[in-house]
């Protein structure tokens, strides 16, 4: 046996706790979930069916963990698990799942694929068998500070164009303020807006707030990637700097896998709980306008519907948030079919924007999402998800669906601000 091969089962071993294994008895077969996967409806391909995916992981416990697979690992009538069975699984574990959990939502008896695919990634990713672009995102995640190579210089160029064209101070390394809020690389790098309007709302309503310079992105690449340890050194990261600064409260932002790795995931990954409350952008801007503080005068009269990020919505709850606020500044507001907890991945999350080679399927999968755009022809499309708005920047440019606005939440908020006065 390899010394990679050997390293990618014990990891799996590793992950193999009391709920893998009730899943795995507990499957029926019905494939009830490969009708709730992008990759299998847009492909047709059954490899794509959702619990296929975590077979190296099934395989595992079948042959390890059970009676009958342990009378016939013996006797020599069941195969083990090989590199080959590793490294044909990495680009359909890597590619195909976005881990976006709607096949875990339709499941009848309960199974999170969505949690077993972390874990196969996890044997996937010790043995060596990742994509070499999420590979060098983690290794720029732990060296740099940032999956895109965004640096505080970065960070700081940025905040002083925001502040240019706000007028307002964007407050770094301010000790004891309410909330630490943290970033995305590619809100830096692609809205760079979102600070301003951070700024903006924060004045209009009173918040006191503050970035790091110690380490402000929210992007967790370790989780994508498989990996414990990077998810667990980028999460004390953050621990570290909210700490630094006495800070009880952690944003995170318009992201939506940060918000479900520091929101629920954190704790479990460094072994114990957070120091401090963690709450979604959305959720703190709907808490504002419930207490009466976030007021906002204009409208966009577009017709407008709105993305759920898969993380923040059907992971993380966050659905009726982003319709309240949205029913202040848009009243034409119009559903998507098959929205909120139903809605249908950007393509992208898990990882997959990383992966350049997942690029063709995934502008391909973005069919499941131009058919709801189809039904209902807006003219804006609003997100809480910077990565949804690169995917779906992306997939609209390859259907030509330039009539299509995109807009970050926060932005369309901040545009419409009533500013307090006296």
């Amino acid at each position: 046996m390899s010394d990679s091969l050997a390293r990618g089962l014990e990891a799996m071993r590793a992950q193999m706790d009391t709920r893998v294994m009730s899943y795995m008895s507990s499957c029926v077969h019905c494939g009830i979930c490969a009708e709730a996967c992008l990759f299998y409806t847009e492909t047709g391909d059954a490899r794509y069916t959702p619990i296929y995916k975590t077979e190296p992981l099934r395989k595992l416990w079948r042959q390890e963990y059970t009676f009958w697979g342990k009378l016939a690992a013996s006797m020599g009538l069941s195969s083990k698990l090989t590199e080959q069975d590793l490294a044909g699984w990495e680009e359909l574990v890597y590619d195909g799942c976005t881990m976006c959990s709607r096949c875990s939502l339709v499941c009848p008896v309960g199974i999170d694929i969505a949690y077993m695919i972390r874990k196969v990634k996890e044997g996937l990713a010790a043995a060596g068998f990742s994509p070499e672009g999420l590979v060098e995102a983690g290794k720029r995640a732990v060296e740099i500070g940032s999956p895109m190579g965004v640096t505080l210089k970065t960070l700081q160029a940025t905040i002083r164009v925001q502040e240019k064209e706000t007028g307002l101070k964007v407050p770094l390394d301010v000790m004891g303020a309410d909330y630490m809020c943290l970033l995305s690389s590619g809100e830096v790098a692609g809205f760079p807006e979102f600070i301003g309007s951070l700024a903006k709302i924060f004045k209009a309503t009173g918040v006191s707030w503050t970035l790091s310079s110690d380490y402000f992105e929210a992007t967790n690449t370790g989780v994508q990637l498989g990996n414990s340890k990077m998810a667990a050194t980028l999460v004390e990261r953050v621990v570290s700097a909210a700490e630094k600064l006495r800070v009880k409260n952690v944003i995170s932002p318009e992201c939506g896998h940060a918000y479900t790795t520091i929101r629920w995931d954190a704790p479990n990954i460094i072994g114990r709980p957070l120091p401090f409350k963690v709450v979604h952008i959305i959720e703190l801007l709907d808490e504002l306008r419930r207490d009466g503080r976030l007021k906002t005068a204009g409208v966009n009269t577009e017709k407008l519907s709105y993305h759920d990020p898969c993380n923040a919505g059907r992971r993380g709850g966050v659905l009726d948030q982003p319709r309240d606020l949205l029913a202040m500044v848009a009243p034409n507001f119009t559903e998507l079919p098959e929205t909120g907890a139903m809605n249908w991945c950007c393509g992208g999350s898990g990882g997959v924007s990383s992966n350049e080679r997942a690029d063709p399927l995934r502008l391909k999968v973005f069919d499941a999402k131009k058919r709801q755009l189809d039904a209902v022809k807006p003219e804006g499309l609003v997100t809480a998800c910077s990565n949804c708005r690169h995917m779906l920047e992306d997939g609209l440019e390859e259907h030509e669906m330039h009539d299509i606005e995109l807009l970050g939440i926060t932005e369309l908020i901040a545009d419409n601000l009533v500013e307090e006065t006296g």
